[in-house]
């Protein structure tokens, strides 16, 4: 049955099928398809907007028309069923499509890795959606833009064995970043959280957001914030939230 409820439209003139918008759906409603996106269903659209601030050209808009009510249960079997794109499947932008990798080979004379310790793929903030699979059951690092460039030793000493998200609180939004670590703490069970700063003012924002999340969520999670030097050095290892 139909009703008149808020849902999201998607205007195919201005959408460029970036994917940006896809990971940003909590309900998985969003889907990239013939190179546009579109909306799956009805069902799973909850018409609240969570993917509107993310797409690039203004595609997507909140309007008010007849459609099937929202369905919680609907999008639980839908999230539930949805498996990890291979790297080079569907029409998702690179930057949104969600990977995993296998674990990278170890020099047995030295035990060091010898590439990337990055286990998955995407690792911005704002692309990481609640339901990743890599987020379940994961040691969260969640760490500053700046850091990796700062710190010589950043895979062996801070990703490895890490599920990784990456931001800035001094350009990106905030409030958005709050909310999307409650989602995370709320539906993924999330062991522990490393947070990696540098130690310019406007980096102190980050242990907060996760705070706040956290507050949010209900959850008490473990944590532990990291501040680094300009010069890369580790000034200063303290408990999150202290």
């Amino acid at each position: 049955m139909k009703i008149l409820r808020k849902i999201i439209a998607i205007d195919e003139d201005l959408c460029t099928g970036c994917g940006v918008c896809v990971p940003s759906c909590h309900e998985g409603a969003i889907q990239i398809i013939d190179g546009k996106a579109r909306l799956i269903s009805d069902r799973y659209c909850d018409g609240l907007g969570a993917c509107l601030g993310h797409c690039p050209t203004g595609a997507l808009q909140v309007v008010e028309r007849e459609a099937e009510d929202f369905d919680e249960e609907a999008v639980k079997a839908h999230l539930a069923g949805q498996t990890t794109p291979a790297p080079h499947e569907g029409h998702t932008c690179p930057s949104a499509r969600m990977t995993q990798f296998a674990p990278r080979p170890v020099d047995t004379a030295t035990q060091e890795s010898l590439a990337s310790e990055l286990t998955h793929w995407p690792v911005q903030i704002r692309l990481v959606p609640p339901h990743a699979p890599f987020l379940q059951g994961a040691d969260l690092l969640v760490a500053a833009d700046c850091t990796p460039i700062a710190y010589a030793n950043f895979h062996r000493d801070f990703v490895k064995e890490k599920t990784v998200m990456m931001g800035c609180p001094k350009f990106d939004n905030t409030q958005e970043y709050i909310q999307r670590f409650a989602d995370i703490f709320s539906q993924a069970n999330i062991k522990s959280v490393t947070v990696v700063v540098m130690q310019v003012p406007c980096c102190q924002g980050l242990p907060m957001i996760i705070q706040r999340g956290m507050e949010m969520s209900g959850k008490q999670i473990p944590g532990e914030v990291v501040i680094l030097t300009l010069q890369g050095g580790i000034l200063a290892r303290k408990p999150l939230g202290n």
